[in-house]
């Protein structure tokens, strides 16, 4: 991979919640501009609370940057521009009459023009496959649908950094191969949180693993994922499409895997 600029730089991350409960503790970080990035590790790791704390939704003294800028009360609002979150219950993201409505509510905080916040949301509504719910109520919609319309709420922002919490969770397989051709056709730079390791290996060039609020392993997907020793030491399992790919280098000696 070639370097480029750290599109995230985390340094010395701790954070225990109200009631003492330690959930990070000394995370250090670097993302690159333009990667894909697993977040993998069992209940209670400490995945969501690392996502709410790349835009400032969770804040502490310790080190976070967003492209060379640190995390601070007064910036926020560019942070949030520049960082999109994706919750894992798109009922936490969607609040307004229509889908429309929650589609345009970034860009109208962005005091775009009308003519500008149309064409967001309908070029949004588009990427998800979703422009015809576009005057829908938002709450009729299957669970399925709103995730992408979760999206979309995000995607009309023009984020340079994607944060997904459980993007797959409750997804019918055909809705779930069609959020990973999604991400593999976005080019911006992506966190992703997940238990589907499976798609972890085919969206995320990179995995870091944790394990009670603590960094415990980073690498190469494939180098991970394949692990068996290390992913069951943290209460994981190799995912089954590892093994068609041992299967393929059996057969062909080589391997493909979309990133």
């Amino acid at each position: 991979m070639k370097l480029g600029r750290k599109a995230i730089e985390i340094r010395d991350l701790s954070y225990a919640y109200p009631d003492g409960t330690v959930a990070l503790s000394d995370i250090n970080l670097d993302v690159i501009e333009g990667e894909s990035i697993g977040i993998i590790g069992p209940n209670g790791a400490g995945k969501s609370t690392l996502l709410l704390h790349l835009n400032g939704l969770l804040q502490n003294n310790s080190g976070i940057k967003i492209f060379g800028e640190k995390i601070i009360q007064s910036n926020l609002p560019q942070i949030r521009r520049k960082v999109g979150l994706v919750f894992q219950d798109p009922d936490n993201q969607l609040f307004m009459p229509t889908v429309f409505d929650d589609v345009a509510f970034g860009p109208i905080n962005m005091s775009f023009s009308k003519e500008e916040i149309n064409n967001l949301v309908d070029e949004a509504l588009k990427k998800v496959d979703m422009l015809k719910f576009k005057n829908h109520p938002s709450h009729h919609l299957s669970f399925g649908e709103k995730k992408r319309i979760s999206l979309a709420t995000v995607l009309s922002m023009k984020p340079e950094i994607l944060v997904l919490d459980e993007p797959a969770s409750n997804l019918d397989p055909r809705s779930r191969r069609q959020l990973i051709q999604f991400l593999n056709r976005l080019t911006i730079t992506k966190i992703i949180a997940t238990h589907d390791l499976d798609l972890v290996l085919e969206t995320c060039g990179r995995v870091i693993l944790l394990h009670g609020g603590r960094l415990v392993s980073e690498g190469d997907t494939l180098d991970i994922l394949k692990d068996k020793d290390l992913l069951e030491k943290h209460s994981l399992e190799v995912p089954p499409s590892i093994y068609k790919i041992k299967e393929e280098i059996s057969d062909s000696k080589s391997i493909k895997i979309f990133r």
